[in-house]
């Protein structure tokens, strides 16, 4: 039997021009890095390759628009998604990237420094148990847990007025109802989700939003 190919990185999409603008070599170095070493160090899976743009870093970078100057953490970072994009991407921005495992901290770390960013620190921590300097501005996640659960362990790092911004998949809407509990429970106003990348990608992102208004009633 024959071995299986290893498979390939996807062609650059025209659409990254459009999100990356003059930050496009920077996530272009960052793809090939993700190609040499995800699978090696568990970030992706080797089948994640053929769609690491337009899958993954496409629908990351689509988020940046939505941050504001400030400090932005970013939980459960893993590979840099949506972290390091977002970085890549806003460096007006500082980000706080939240990452449990050792492995995927030192990588975040050694990356970071790869790419030259200098507006991104690492903190090894769950979301729940992370002791921050200041409050966040604003936190982001992706393919972390659902709402019900994201949302208790992330509203404790937001100062009063912070923004969570979750990538989330078709089935936001749903999530948004079983966690109706935790969004009175900790005051979240302005709650509503968002599509982004119209015209752009083939397929949108959809994020949810909600501003923290208070401590936790």
């Amino acid at each position: 039997m024959s071995e299986s190919l290893p498979e390939k990185l996807e062609p650059e999409p025209a659409a990254a021009e459009a999100i990356f603008g003059e930050q496009l070599p920077v996530a272009r170095e960052y793809a090939r890095h993700l190609e040499l070493y995800g699978d090696e160090l568990g970030l992706i899976g080797p089948k994640e390759l053929p769609r690491l743009w337009s899958r993954h870093l496409l629908n990351c970078g689509l988020l940046a628009p939505l941050l504001r100057p400030g400090t932005v953490g970013d939980v459960g970072s893993g590979a840099g998604l949506p972290g390091l994009v977002l970085a890549i991407l806003r460096p007006d921005v500082r980000f706080v990237l939240i990452e449990p495992m050792e492995r995927r901290s030192d990588w975040l770390r050694a990356e970071s420094a790869r790419l030259r960013l200098d507006n991104v620190s690492v903190l090894r921590a769950r979301a729940q148990d992370a002791d921050l300097e200041e409050p966040l501005d604003q936190v982001t996640a992706r393919a972390v847990s659902a709402l019900r659960t994201l949302i208790p362990a992330t509203a404790r790092l937001l100062r009063p007025g912070g923004e969570m911004l979750f990538l989330k998949g078709s089935g936001v809407e749903a999530e948004v109802d079983a966690a109706a509990k935790e969004i009175r429970r900790f005051r979240l106003q302005d709650v509503r989700v968002v599509s982004l990348g119209h015209g752009i990608v083939h397929e949108e992102t959809r994020v949810f939003a909600a501003r923290v208004d208070g401590p936790a009633a």
